[in-house]
Formats: structure tokens, sequence, C-alpha cells
């Protein structure tokens, strides 16, 4: 089996209503690699794997609606689920954060590894490489590989960074889209999901999810525009939804 990728949550800044900000789980047989954990997606996690199953958290970036989950899940495994250490890979930002909440005995708990965008890891048998996207603070775009099957998750980004950044073919894209092209500010460093149907076009993905749009908008707007760009289907992320790869 290759990869899947399950929507945790999928709101950007802030969770609609009945959903979750930005969090995935990248997974096939062997390993389970959560990605993000924005407010609202540990209890969306635990609806398609237990947290005994875990292989490893990758975190791209300190903004606190794609980690904030990480000091509850402390919580929970040091108090409820105890479990073996489990390895978490993100910036030198959230780490100093996460330790910022819990300063004393943080490594009883996770084994915290500071990646940037010259890392290479694996995690089970899924390698992970990084690369920085056009965003204001240190913020790590991910493509995972197992076999012949690949995927590129965006985190956040503007148009200064694209989807190519992380190689050639790319299965599968998951790939933000903060806003509707006509109310994206010029300087927002974040795309549209007309920008980033064009990238994903451009970069010869084979099938693109838009992920982190906005809470208040209609998830048909944005399928529609980053369709347009595309010149193919697209899907809308939705928590709960997973695309095998």
């Amino acid at each position: 089996m290759g990869l899947n990728v399950t929507i945790l949550g999928c709101s950007g800044t802030y969770a609609a209503p009945g959903g979750a900000c930005s969090g995935y789980l990248v997974a096939n047989d062997a390993t389970q690699v959560w990605v993000d954990a924005g407010p609202g997606t540990l209890a969306n996690l635990q609806l398609h794997t237990s947290l005994d199953d875990l292989t490893g958290i990758v975190i791209s970036h300190v903004h606190p609606d794609h980690w904030l989950e990480l000091p509850v899940l402390y919580n929970a495994l040091k108090w409820f689920r105890p479990r073996p250490v489990l390895p978490v890979y993100t910036t030198r930002e959230v780490a100093a954060a996460l330790r910022g909440f819990h300063p004393e005995d943080l490594d009883v708990v996770f084994d915290l590894n500071v990646v940037d965008r010259t890392s290479r890891i694996t995690i089970g048998d899924i390698d992970v490489r990084f690369s920085r996207t056009d965003h204001p603070v240190e913020t790590l775009a991910m493509r995972f590989d197992h076999g012949e099957a690949s995927l590129v998750y965006s985190s956040e980004t503007g148009p200064g960074w694209s989807l190519g950044d992380l190689g050639p073919h790319i299965d599968l894209a998951l790939c933000e889209a903060t806003m509707l092209h006509a109310e994206r500010p010029d300087d927002l460093p974040h795309l549209s999901a007309l920008q980033a149907g064009l990238d994903a076009k451009e970069c010869g993905v084979g099938r693109l999810v838009v992920t982190h749009y906005s809470p208040d908008g209609d998830p048909a707007d944005y399928e529609a525009e980053a369709q347009a760009a595309f010149g193919r289907p697209v899907h809308i992320a939705a928590p709960h939804e997973r695309y095998d790869v």
C-alpha cells in the first residue's frame, strides 16, 4: 500500500462550526503520522486511530491554529494514556513554545526534534523532506514518500513558494487556499484558491485537495475557483474525508 491522508481539520485561523483547525493523518499499513495539530484535531484523530498507534508527529509552524493540541496531548499521554515516548518534528519556534508549557518533564512524553528546510527524516517507513514557504514565520511545507507514492502538504504560504520546490511527480497535493482571489490583498502571505489551482497545474500535480480555507466561506466557491485554474476536478478538504495516494 502507498499512502493515504485523512483530514482531521481544515479551517484556516479558527474552526468552522463543527470543524477543526489544520490537522491531517498521513498513513499506510505500518506508519501513522499526525501532521499539524490545530485546535479540535485531537478529538477527530481518535476517531481514526489510537494514540497508542501514532508513529510520530510533524508540525509545520508556530501559528496557533497548527499546533496548540500538543500541550493537550501531553496531558493525555502523561496522565491518562502512557505510551513509549512519541517523536515530534517541528521548527525551533514551536519547540520553544511547547517547552514553555511543560519546561520540566516534556521529554518524558515527547522526543522533540528541531527540523528545517534542509532536513530529511524517516518516520516509520515514510520518508519526509521539507521546504521553507513564503510565510512570515519559519513555515515548513512537507513531502511524504513511500514506494512510488508521493504527497505534498503546503502548510501556509504566499505565492513566493511553489509546490514544485519539493520536487516533481507529486501524486497528491494538499494545498492551502485561505481566500478567494477577488478577496485576497496583494500582500497577504497566503494563497487564493485560484493561485493554488494554477500552481498545482504548473507543477503537474496528479490530484489537488484544497484546504485551510476560510471558516466563513462557502466550500463550493473555493472548489469552483481552484478547479477552473487547475483544469480538472478538485477536492475540497472536509473533516474525516480520506484520500488514497
